[in-house]
C-alpha cells in the first residue's frame, strides 16, 4: 500500500519541464550590445546621484511601484561597500517619471550588527505597504532574515514596522523577494528567500495588502553547492494563460536563466531547469505588457559582465523572439567611488507598467539608481 501511495504523489508531482525558450541568434555576442537596439521613444533619467561618499556611494536595490497617480522608487543605500552594517533604505517619488524628489528616509540602519535591506512594495489602491528585510546578524553571516512592512496612506508617514504572518498567524522567517505579482483573481505571488540561510521557495497570499496569509508553495529545489544557499535565487515571474512562470537567477553560474511554472494558483511548482535564456547570474524583472506580451529584462550577456540591459518580449511566453536595448555599453560613465563588490554595469531592474510606458529602474555601477522609460507602443 505504501509503494503505490507513493507512486500515486509520484504520477501527480509537476513535471520537470523547460517553460521558455529564446529565438537562436537572438543576441549576437560578436556586435556592440550583443546586436540590440533601442526602442524609438526610449529615455533615461536619474533618480539619485551621490556627489561624495558621505552621500551614500553605495545604492542598489532600486524597486518601483505606482501609487495615488504617483511613482515611487526604493533602494538600499549606503556610505561605501554593499551589505555593511551601515545599510538603509531610501525612497524617492515623482509625478511624471522625469522629475524626482530628493530621497526620504524609509528604513534607518539597524544596531548591534543588523543589516536592513529594500524589499519592495505592495499597494492595494489605497494602502501603500513598503517591505523591509531584517538581517539579525547582518548579510555576511550567512544566517539569513526576516521582513517587516511599514504601511502609509499617502506615501509621507509610516506606521511603525510589524512582521509579515503566514496563514497560521506565525511569522514568516523569510527575506521577501522584490518582485511580487498578481493573479487575474488577486492572489499574490511572490518568494522568499528562508532561514537558516537563503533558501528561496514560491509562497502566495489572498491577502489584498500582501501582509499576511502567506502559504509556502511545493517546489524541489535543486541541489546546490552550498547547503544555505538554494541554486535558485531572486526571482521574477510572467504571466502565461493560467501559468505563472518563475523566472530564477542561477546561482551554481550557467549563465542561464532558471525557470519554473506553476498551473494551479502557486500551490504547486515543476522542478527549475535550465533555459536558454543568457544571464549575467544577477536579478531580473520579468512580468506582462498590458496585451498580454511576456517580458524579461536582463543582463543577456552570458557571463558576469552586466552589460547591456535589455528587454526580451514573447507574445505567447513559449518563445522570446525580440529584444531591445534599454542601456548599453556606450553610455557608461566612469565609477566615481570604491566600494565593496561595486563594479561597472546595470544592476538588478525591476520595472513597472504606469500612463503608457514601462518603467524599468536600476542601479548603474551600485552607484547611481536610474530610471529608463519605454513608450508602450515601442514594444508593441
Amino acid at each position: 500500500m505504501k509503494a503505490q501511495i507513493a507512486a500515486l504523489f509520484t504520477a501527480l508531482a509537476p513535471v520537470s519541464v523547460v517553460p521558455y525558450e529564446v529565438k537562436p541568434d537572438l543576441f549576437n555576442a560578436s556586435e556592440a550590445n550583443l546586436g540590440l537596439r533601442k526602442a524609438e521613444g526610449t529615455q533615461t533619467v536619474t533618480v539619485f546621484r551621490p556627489q561624495r561618499p558621505e552621500d551614500g556611494g553605495f545604492n542598489n536595490g532600486a524597486v518601483p511601484v505606482v501609487f495615488k497617480g504617483r511613482l515611487f522608487v526604493q533602494w538600499q543605500s549606503s556610505q561605501r561597500d554593499e551589505d555593511s552594517a551601515d545599510t538603509h533604505v531610501l525612497y524617492s517619488v515623482s509625478d511624471d517619471g522625469v522629475h524626482w524628489q530628493p530621497p526620504q528616509l524609509l528604513a534607518g540602519s539597524g544596531e548591534g550588527g543588523e543589516m536592513r535591506s529594500s524589499g519592495g512594495w505592495w499597494t492595494d489602491g489605497n494602502v501603500l505597504i513598503a517591505y523591509i528585510n531584517v538581517w539579525p546578524e547582518g548579510f555576511q553571516s550567512g544566517k539569513g532574515g526576516y521582513t517587516t512592512y511599514q504601511r502609509s496612506t499617502d506615501g509621507v508617514t509610516w506606521d511603525a514596522p510589524q512582521r509579515l504572518m503566514n496563514l497560521k498567524g506565525e511569522p514568516v522567517e523569510g527575506i521577501i523577494e522584490q518582485d511580487p505579482h498578481s493573479l487575474p483573481d488577486g492572489r499574490i505571488l511572490t518568494a522568499f528567500h528562508l532561514r537558516p540561510g537563503l533558501l528561496v521557495s514560491p509562497y502566495y497570499t489572498d491577502d489584498p495588502l500582501g501582509i499576511s496569509g502567506w502559504v509556502r508553495g511545493r517546489m524541489r529545489n535543486l541541489p546546490s553547492d552550498d547547503a544555505n544557499v538554494s541554486r535558485e535565487l531572486e526571482p521574477s515571474l510572467f504571466l502565461r494563460g493560467n501559468c505563472a512562470v518563475m523566472v530564477f537567477r542561477d546561482q551554481m553560474s550557467s549563465f542561464r536563466q532558471l525557470a519554473s511554472e506553476s498551473c494551479n494558483r502557486g500551490q504547486d511548482w515543476t522542478p527549475p531547469v535550465v533555459t536558454t535564456m543568457p544571464d549575467s547570474r544577477s536579478k531580473q524583472s520579468a512580468g506582462n505588457l498590458p496585451n498580454g506580451t511576456a517580458f524579461v529584462i536582463n543582463n543577456p550577456s552570458g557571463d558576469k559582465l552586466r552589460l547591456p540591459l535589455a528587454i526580451t518580449l514573447s507574445p505567447d511566453g513559449r518563445t522570446f523572439d525580440r529584444s531591445f536595448l534599454l542601456r548599453g555599453a556606450d553610455e557608461l560613465t566612469p565609477l566615481q567611488f570604491e566600494g565593496r563588490y561595486k563594479r561597472i554595469g546595470y544592476h538588478y531592474p525591476k520595472s513597472v507598467v504606469w500612463n503608457e510606458y514601462l518603467y524599468v529602474v536600476y542601479s548603474t555601477h551600485k552607484e547611481t539608481i536610474d530610471v529608463t522609460r519605454v513608450p508602450l507602443d515601442s514594444l508593441k
